[in-house]
């Protein structure tokens, strides 16, 4: 008997604050599972662990959402989405996602990353001075999020007194709070983005300074620079990878802690295992939730299922890292959990770029934040938490309580 699709209820505050038992019965249900996502869409959802690894690296299924039969899917993208498509890393193939990925690699390196520690460390001294006094803060709004969007404004080269608006554009395009946002509005915000940074990369060409825009124009691959919609879209997509996820990382890490004592006391006495933490977390509840969609090319069969071509494949990292076949007793938050191969940044060729920046901030901030707020608690019930609805997903505010102390401590 053929199974009915099953509806992801993202309307629904219960099941957008804690997904995890639909998830699991969509595993229990059978590797692929028909499924309702957001718009009404139809998807083939993968459930487990090892069909996930292995789809994301299928060259059968593809990243550019043209590929996918349902035009619903292309009509439901803000505007801001179809426009950068073409020239958007994320949602393209080889030859063009080789040469666009290899491009970028050769701005956004591992030694420019690395260096970033010492700012921000800084940064995040600096934002907890300003609540330590106070015994009580609300740390999404006066911590997880201002560390990255810092970052990577100092990253980008975004000028001072440009950050505020570029925080807030790039809040009303992303950080989606406990209702999906108004598409007029969104794409309003993207026109008033991208004419900022129309305006700010003619400013780097003539006079280039050291950081990442300044990098990313003068990249060459065999002659071959980014044009002016790529190095916008890669901007746009930077923003993604190096502020979105790392806000919903740290807010949704020191939650997670919160949510289990225990672990916080592991990692306060040991904060050697805080590296294995952040993978934990990303295991456990990581900022993309339920997964990462792709589009079949052609008929194809996964985990002895059909798919047919044009059908939208939703790889469910979410689902598939709380697979019992790879994860002991996965359902459990343990910050000294061995052998954490996640999906959480995705695998294959679209590996997230981001990564090391999100594992950088995310170790430097939770680190900090359980240093320096000792007795550290929710200032609320966890029920009264609420969460983004959508793919990326993050407490939209964690007021929290603590002993108050001195800044600079």
């Amino acid at each position: 008997m053929t199974q009915q699709p099953v509806l992801l209820p993202y309307s629904d505050p219960a099941f957008v604050a804690d997904p995890f038992p639909l998830y699991r019965q969509l595993r229990e249900d059978g590797p692929v599972r028909r499924a309702i996502i957001a718009g009404g869409l139809d998807a083939w959802v993968v459930t487990r662990y090892e069909d996930g690894l292995a789809a994301l690296s299928d060259p059968r299924l593809s990243s550019d959402v043209r590929d996918a039969s349902d035009t619903r899917l292309m009509e439901q993208l803000p505007e801001f989405e179809r426009e950068s498509m073409m020239s958007n890393m994320l949602r393209s193939d080889p030859p063009d996602h080789t040469r666009l990925r290899r491009l970028v690699s050769k701005a956004f390196t591992a030694r420019r990353v690395a260096e970033l520690r010492p700012r921000v460390q800084e940064i995040a001294d600096r934002l907890l001075d300003a609540v330590v006094p106070a015994g009580r803060a609300e740390l999404v709004a006066d911590f997880a999020l201002p560390l990255p969007v810092t970052v990577i404004s100092e990253l980008l080269g975004v000028p001072v007194d440009d950050r505020y608006d570029f925080q807030r554009w790039t809040d009303d395009l992303l950080l989606r709070g406990e209702k999906m946002p108004d598409p007029v509005v969104v794409n309003e915000t993207w026109q008033r983005m991208r004419a900022y940074l129309t305006k700010l990369l003619e400013a780097k060409r003539a006079r280039p300074a050291d950081d990442l825009l300044s990098a990313l124009i003068t990249a060459r691959d065999e002659e071959q620079r980014l044009n002016e919609d790529e190095l916008i879209a890669m901007t746009f997509l930077l923003l993604v990878a190096g502020y979105i996820t790392t806000v919903n990382l740290i807010g949704g890490g020191i939650a997670a802690l919160l949510a289990h004592p225990d672990q916080l006391r592991l990692l306060r006495d040991d904060p050697e295992l805080l590296p294995g933490a952040i993978e934990e977390f990303l295991r456990y509840d990581g900022p993309v939730s339920p997964g990462i969609a792709r589009f079949a090319r052609e008929d194809v069969e996964i985990a002895g299922v059909a798919v047919p071509r044009g059908a939208t494949v939703l790889i469910a990292s979410a689902i598939a890292d709380r697979d019992p076949a790879r994860f002991a007793d996965p359902d459990r938050l343990d910050v000294t959990r061995q052998d954490n191969g996640h999906l959480a940044f995705g695998h294959g060729i679209h590996y997230c770029l981001g990564a090391p920046l999100a594992r950088l901030e995310g170790q430097i901030a939770i680190g900090t934040a359980l240093r320096r707020l000792p007795d550290l608690a929710l200032a609320v019930p966890p029920t009264e938490l609420s969460w983004r609805p959508g793919g990326l997903r993050g407490p939209v505010r964690l007021p929290v309580t603590f002993t108050p102390g001195a800044s600079g401590a």
